[in-house]
């Protein structure tokens, strides 16, 4: 996959599905960089009462949220060594 730009076809399937396609670095820098403005933007206002949510840029779904994995004890790995 070297030589290939990250924002190829290939590059979104290797990153986890088609809702990646385009997403580059420059698209998910910008888009942190968006939040970030969100973030200061709430954080330094004179507002009246509460700072008003604002929205996070839409990213994929499973590029916000990565999948949490069950810790693998040593006994779980012994138990799989048992079953060969």
């Amino acid at each position: 996959m070297t030589g290939l730009p990250d924002t190829s076809y290939t590059a979104a399937l290797a990153s986890g599905g088609r809702e990646f396609l385009g997403w580059g670095m420059d698209r998910q820098l910008l888009a942190g960089l968006y939040d970030a403005l969100n973030v200061n933007t709430r954080a330094t206002g004179q507002w009246r009462k509460r700072p008003p949510e604002l929205p996070a840029w839409p990213r994929p779904k499973s590029a916000t949220k990565p999948e949490r994995k069950k810790p693998v004890t040593v006994a779980s790995l012994y138990s799989q060594m048992q079953r060969r």
